[in-house]
């Protein structure tokens, strides 16, 4: 790996990964047209680790006050009936799909998942499922009334982010509006139930993205992935404040146009042998 597609990757992982576009599958699109090959399944998780560490520096006080809360509730059953503890468990439970569907298909996470063709197909089709949930969606309902029920799903949402393309934020912000929960509330849940998966996600990959199993994928130094990781945190970080409040007073259908177009430009592409699927 080069040092420019190095710095360019986690510049694309900071910018992309909270926003509902997929970091994953931007980081495919663009190592194809600007780089000719493919970073690798293992570099973009190892980059989210960047992006992870600004959630848990932005959201360290709520962070903090959950764990301790859900700690004490095991004990305490004066806390149980409090969101803080809840939460803890929403997290928990929301984070089992993920984990599990991931060792059942991390072989075909690593191959057959980063085709070209499924990824625009994805960016494209849940861009009109993200702009049915922001049409129908009541948007009544806020972290005070979360339940279990939401965590399930909004937690099976996350794990269908594990095709490139169909972004996590994006999965999860899209079942969050379905179940009537505004766009604020849906977006924070999604911050905290990331945490859990990208970070054991992240770790685990770090030996590989160095020896990637898969041909024709970059290696990238340690100094080029630390450099990269830096990158995406330092970006992300910001990108986790804007985008809390863009949701607060916006629509998400910018992000449905988005989706749609550069889907289409990877289709085009595809279709005129500029880039390859593969």
């Amino acid at each position: 790996m080069t040092w420019v597609e190095a710095i360019v990757l986690g510049i694309v992982q900071g910018l992309t990964e909270f926003l509902p576009v997929s970091s994953s599958g931007h980081l495919r699109i663009t190592s194809a047209i600007f780089f000719g090959r493919d970073a690798g399944a293992s570099f973009t998780a190892v980059t989210q680790l960047g992006t992870e560490s600004a959630v848990l520096i932005y959201f360290a006080k709520d962070i903090w006050r959950i764990v301790r809360t859900w700690l004490l509730g095991i004990r305490d059953h004066s806390v149980r009936a409090s969101l803080d503890y809840r939460m803890g468990w929403y997290v928990i439970v929301g984070t089992i799909p993920i984990g599990l569907f991931g060792f059942l298909f991390k072989d075909q996470i690593r191959t057959a998942g980063r085709n070209l063709w499924l990824i625009s197909f994805t960016l494209i089709f849940f861009a009109f499922v993200l702009a049915f949930a922001e049409y129908w969606g009541r948007q009544t309902r806020t972290l005070e009334n979360f339940r279990l029920r939401d965590g399930v799903v909004m937690g099976f949402a996350q794990a269908m982010a594990l095709i490139p393309g169909v972004s996590r934020s994006g999965g999860t912000l899209t079942f969050g509006l379905l179940l009537s929960l505004t766009r604020e509330a849906a977006a924070r849940y999604s911050f905290l139930l990331a945490i859990p998966a990208v970070v054991i996600s992240g770790v685990f990959s770090i030996p590989d993205v160095f020896e990637p199993s898969a041909p024709g994928t970059a290696a990238p130094s340690v100094a080029q992935m630390i450099v990269a990781t830096v990158i995406a945190f330092a970006i992300g970080y910001a990108a986790i404040a804007w985008l809390l409040r863009y949701v607060a007073h916006h629509t998400l259908y910018v992000f449905v146009l988005y989706r749609v177009a550069l889907g289409t430009l990877v289709l085009s592409l595809l279709l005129t042998g500029t880039i390859s699927a593969t």
